[in-house]
This record gives structure tokens, C-alpha cells and sequence, in this order.
């Protein structure tokens, strides 16, 4: 006989060791655990739940607990004092009446007629028959379908339970039969207790940096910061060390992200590419120097606008909150969004990239060049402080000028034409110039129509009821004909459509154009903008728009009421 001494019990996992086994021991989850109290303490029941969240937040634990309760020996109850033998095989998905099932590798339709073809038994040795459906979005269409009627009408000893990961993927008329209860992401405050609570239980020493910092990747889930705190005890030898889990994490010290951040952000080029090389030389990965950057910039963002919320931030260091409110206090919201902007971008040119050191290096670069360059406030006081007298940065145009832009302007929002109520009380579109009849076209989504009236039509006369017009060469020859037709069906009136062969005005698109150019031209013209192509050589203009002039108060005052 072999001596039991010598079998030691094997190794549980602490994800497992350490799963609720009621719904007290539930962290985080406090409006479903209410809920589900009140509707037991009530007798209203659900047939069906569906449980939603991230991956590791506890859908399946929860979903077990929710069998035991439906099946607790003293009658459905939250409250589950004493753990029976069957309670101890529902929560280990041993129990006969208790199904578990995993829809990634039971997707067909005939897994479901076999689902439906039990429910009509009654259940064994349990109360109620439960059957647990996880990651239920991977079901096929005809197995979601063959389910629906089962689902809204099943016995009275029967009850479905449902988790998913893409609740987005579950069709609509299962999650009608559902009552649904989303798992939230737990805070790392939260986590860090829950951490600390384990590593007491299992005498093992831990630092409370380590546990934030296991607590922070986890990023919400329970499952994987134990896996995680499995691994640093494993490391740390039976303890867990703040340097030990950074080393474990490729995680950087926040000193040496503040201190990068601040070369950045002085635009010391040469200081920022040692602090990224001697990271990397010390084992840091290019996009977790990236990615820590990119969460000390969001935190310094948050208190340059919300310092209250962000300074109460139970996750940062006591450095984070001292140096973040001082970049906080110093850099613009201009300079913290471009920085943003650029991070993101960087970040996943340096996941592609072949040699992401290289790539993070450049983005680094940049972004150090970035921090010398004015934002756009600072940009038009350079431009106004300059010695040479220069009129307003929003100059009058001349009134030739204005006319262009506000033509151009016209023609590229195309407003739908005005209507009049007719004798008999039908809408009708008042036509006066082929741009109304292109928004007309516009109006009635008729987008073809629309351009071969911009492209091919050069308007001659546009009258009510009859318009003169040129078409241009490469039109279709029955474009007049369908003008008339279309104009007759959209306006309820009939019309003549008379086609010469020479004069005509420029069509609606060569208008634009020509507008447009106009606009530019008298743009570049102006000292403001001169200065400004001066200052950013490759700069080019994109766009022009008419702004109103600015009134003095003088002119206010002077302006009729």
C-alpha cells in the first residue's frame, strides 16, 4: 500500500483555489448581487440569464452560483449558509442536472436539438435542471434559432444560463428572453484588497506596490491578475517584490517615465534617446516605453481638466501626482493633444515595424520636435508681433472677392430650394437658376443626375416654367429630355427645356472651380498668411472659408436695432 504521505495533493491554482463559492464572497458586483437577492427573497425568478463582461471577470463562477441558488437544499435562496455535497458539485461542474456546455465547440444546430430534446425530463437529484451556455455568441444562426422557442417557454424545472464575451454578437431575440446582467470592470483598488487578502491567506509576503502594479495589468480582471500573482510568487521565490514584478512585467520605473516624458516635452532630443536606450539596454520592451508614456500623457491631460478626479487616483505613486500636476500647470492642452495624437499613431507604426526600437526612436524624435512648435494661438501672436504692419488676421475682402467665396460657398453646400404651397396643397419648388435645380437634384438623392447637371449644363436663361440652356461636349444627348421629366415629377408643373448651340454661362462645376481659385489667390495675397508660408516653409493652404468681420464696439453701437 502506497503511503498517502508520499502523494502530496497537486497544486490548485490560485484562480481556482480561491473562486466564490457564494455570492458574499463576489467582489465588485454589487448591483447584481442585489438584484438577484430581491428577486429571490420575491419568487420572480427568471427562465433565462445572460452574463456579460470582459474575459476573467467571473461569468462562469457567477453563473454556477446562480445553479447552486436555484438549487440550495432549503429552498432557491442567495443566502447559501452551509455548502452541502450537491452545492460542492455544482460549483466544481460535476453535478448531473447542472450542463455545462462551451458553444465554441458545440456551435451546430444539432447541439441544440439535443439540449431540447432533454429539457422535457425532469432533473435527478436537483431541484431545477440548469443548463450553462458559455461564450454563447459562437452559437450558428440555426442553433440561436432552434433555441428561441425553448427559450421563451421552457419547463418549470428548467433554466438557461448564458455568458459571452461579445454581447454585441448575440441576436436581439435571444436577448429579449434574457433577463441580463453586465459584469463590471473592477478598479485596481479593488483588485489590490482582493490580492492582498489572498497572499494573506497564503503567508506569502507582499509589497503593496507589487499588487498595484499586478493589479494595474490585469486591467479588470480577477482571473488574470491571479494568474499573474501566481507567476510573481514563482519569481519572488514564496514572496512578492516591487522590483521582482516590474522585472517579471517589462515595467519601467515611473521615475524613468516622468524623466523621459520631461525631455520629451523640453524637446531635448538627445536626452530623451538615452533615457529610451538605456530602458531598452535594462529590458524594456519599445512599446511598453511607449505605451507608459502614453498613460503618464493621458494622466497629466486628465489633471490639466479634471485635477480633482485625477489627483484621487488611488493607482498613481505619490511622484506620479506631484510631477503630473506640475506638467500639468506648465504644458498647454495644445501640446498635451498633439503629444496624444502622435503617440497613438507611433504606437502602431512600432508594432509593425521589424525593428520596433527604431521605430519608437523616430516617434521619439518627432515628438521632441513637436514640443518646439507653436500651437496655433502662439503661432497668429508671432504673426501679429512681427515689426512689418500687417492688416486683421481675418481681413475685409474686397467685395468682388466676397462675392467669390460666398458663391463658392453656395455652390458647395447646394441648400435645398424654397417651396410654395400651391392652390392644391401640394409643396412646389421655386426654381430660379440652375443651382437650385442642382440642389433640387441633391434634395431628391438623385446623385448622377446631380453631377450631369454640374458637368454638362451651361445655363442660358432659367425662367418658371422654361429654362434655356448649352450642352457641353461628352453630354448625353437625352439629358434635356430627362431635365424636363425629372423637373415635371419633383415640381408638379410642367416644363420646356429649349437647348442652344452657342453663349451660356460656365457650368455649376467650372463656377466652383473658379471660385475657388479666386479664393486662394486672394489668400496667398494677404500679408498674414505671407508671413505664416514664411515662417513654415512647405506649408501649403487647404482651405479658405469667408469669415464675418468682426464689429468694434464703436460699430455696434452704431448698427440699427
Amino acid at each position: 500500500m502506497t503511503d498517502s504521505s508520499t502523494n502530496p495533493m497537486p497544486y490548485r491554482v490560485l484562480a481556482r483555489k480561491y473562486r466564490p463559492k457564494d455570492f458574499n464572497d463576489l467582489i465588485g458586483q454589487e448591483a447584481m448581487v442585489r438584484t438577484l437577492t430581491n428577486a429571490f427573497a420575491s419568487g420572480r425568478i427568471a427562465q433565462a440569464y445572460m452574463l456579460t463582461g470582459l474575459r476573467g471577470i467571473g461569468k462562469t463562477t457567477t453563473a454556477r452560483l446562480i445553479a447552486r441558488a436555484l438549487n440550495y437544499p432549503a429552498g432557491a435562496s442567495v443566502e447559501m449558509p452551509e455548502l452541502t455535497a450537491q452545492c460542492e458539485a455544482i460549483l466544481e461542474s460535476r453535478h448531473m442536472d447542472v450542463i455545462e456546455m462551451d458553444a465554441a465547440s458545440n456551435t451546430g444546430v444539432d447541439n441544440m436539438r439535443e439540449i431540447i430534446d432533454q429539457v422535457r425530463y425532469a432533473p435527478v437529484q436537483a431541484r431545477t435542471k440548469v443548463y450553462i451556455i458559455d461564450e454563447v455568441h459562437m452559437l450558428s444562426k440555426s442553433a440561436f434559432n432552434a433555441l428561441l422557442k425553448t427559450l421563451e417557454e421552457p419547463p418549470p424545472h428548467v433554466k438557461f444560463i448564458f455568458a459571452t464575451t461579445e454581447i454585441r454578437k448575440v441576436p436581439v431575440t435571444i436577448l429579449s428572453r434574457c433577463q441580463r446582467f453586465d459584469l463590471r470592470r473592477l478598479d485596481v483598488t479593488t483588485l489590490q484588497k482582493h490580492y492582498a487578502k489572498i497572499c494573506g491567506l497564503e503567508k506569502v509576503a507582499a509589497e503593496d506596490e507589487a499588487l498595484r502594479l499586478i493589479a494595474k495589468a490585469a486591467e479588470g480582471s480577477v482571473r488574470d491578475g491571479l494568474s499573474l500573482l501566481d507567476q510573481a510568487i514563482a519569481y519572488g521565490d514564496g514572496s512578492v517584490k516591487t522590483a521582482d514584478v516590474m522585472n517579471m512585467l517589462g515595467l519601467l520605473e515611473k521615475g524613468q517615465v516622468i524623466n523621459l516624458f520631461e525631455a520629451v516635452m523640453a524637446g531635448d532630443v538627445a536626452r530623451a534617446l538615452e533615457d529610451v536606450d538605456r530602458q531598452y539596454q535594462a529590458g524594456g520592451d519599445p512599446e511598453t516605453i511607449l505605451t507608459d508614456m502614453a498613460d503618464f500623457t493621458h494622466y497629466v491631460t486628465r489633471l490639466k481638466v479634471a485635477p480633482n478626479s485625477a489627483v484621487l487616483d488611488a493607482s498613481r505613486t505619490e511622484e506620479e501626482k506631484q510631477k503630473g500636476m506640475d506638467f500639468a500647470k506648465r504644458l498647454s492642452m495644445a501640446h498635451l493633444s498633439r503629444c496624444w495624437q502622435m503617440l497613438l499613431k507611433g504606437l502602431g507604426e512600432t508594432a509593425q515595424a521589424a525593428q520596433p526600437i527604431m521605430a519608437a526612436e523616430m516617434l521619439i524624435i518627432r515628438l521632441a520636435h513637436a514640443a518646439n512648435l507653436p500651437s496655433g494661438e502662439d503661432l497668429m501672436k508671432q504673426v501679429q508681433a512681427q515689426p512689418t504692419p500687417t492688416p486683421r488676421i481675418v481681413p475685409q475682402a474686397s467685395v468682388p472677392q466676397r462675392e467669390a467665396m460666398s458663391e463658392a460657398r453656395a455652390l458647395s453646400q447646394a441648400k435645398p430650394v424654397h417651396t410654395e404651397i400651391g392652390h392644391d396643397n401640394q409643396p412646389q419648388a421655386r426654381i430660379k437658376s440652375l443651382a437650385d435645380v442642382v440642389a433640387l437634384a441633391k434634395a431628391k438623392r438623385d446623385i448622377k443626375f446631380q453631377v450631369d447637371l454640374e458637368k454638362y449644363i451651361r445655363p442660358i436663361s432659367v425662367a418658371d416654367g422654361k429654362i434655356e440652356l448649352v450642352l457641353e461636349r461628352g453630354a448625353d444627348p437625352g439629358l434635356a429630355n430627362e431635365l424636363s421629366r425629372k423637373l415635371e415629377a419633383w415640381t408638379g408643373r410642367r416644363w420646356i427645356i429649349a437647348v442652344s448651340t452657342q453663349g451660356g454661362e460656365a457650368t455649376v462645376a467650372q463656377q466652383r472651380k473658379d471660385a475657388k481659385d479666386s479664393a486662394f489667390k486672394w489668400a496667398k495675397a494677404q500679408a498674414d498668411v505671407q508671413a505664416v508660408l514664411k515662417a513654415f516653409p512647405g506649408a501649403e493652404i487647404l482651405n479658405v472659408s469667408e469669415v464675418e468681420p468682426v464689429s468694434t464696439p464703436e460699430e455696434a453701437e452704431d448698427e440699427p436695432r
